[in-house]
């Protein structure tokens, strides 16, 4: 049985529901650039590209490869959750929430090396959550 708010008609939706539906398929996209970008970013730091400054030391400093691993998993990762959103898959909405949230933690960390790209990556990992979590496939039926 399908949920229908008071005032609205069955079968139509809210305009808020259809802004996170339309926003939801923008936040898969947005979780595969910017996987795409992470995994980019974390080949660079593996590979000890001179793209990275090195600069002064904080108490959360890890290794440049190390870094470079986190953002090589996390990118993967949020390639294929971000697949799995522009499918539909159940299992994608939690895992994307889950995924934004510890990209936000990492790139949190990383502000020392990036500070503008992290924030760039922390706001979109943002509308992410957002969208995912504000979005119920149900009230579209």
């Amino acid at each position: 049985m399908t949920h229908t708010a008071p005032g609205e008609e069955r079968g139509t939706l809210s305009a808020k529901q259809g802004i996170a539906a339309g926003t939801s398929i923008g936040a898969a996209i947005i979780l595969i650039v910017v996987g795409v970008v992470q995994l980019a970013q974390g080949i660079a730091a593996v590979a000890e590209d001179e793209v990275f400054i090195r600069g002064v030391e904080y108490v959360y400093k890890f290794d440049f490869t190390t870094w470079g691993w986190i953002h090589i998993v996390l990118g993967a990762i949020a390639i294929i959750v971000g697949a799995g959103l522009v499918g539909g898959a159940g299992w994608a909405r939690f895992t994307a929430i889950v995924i934004a949230g510890l990209s936000i933690i990492a790139n949190f960390l990383w502000l020392p090396y990036y500070p503008w790209w992290s924030i760039l990556v922390i706001a979109l990992d943002v509308v992410v959550i957002w969208a995912v979590s504000t979005w119920n496939p149900r009230a579209e039926y």
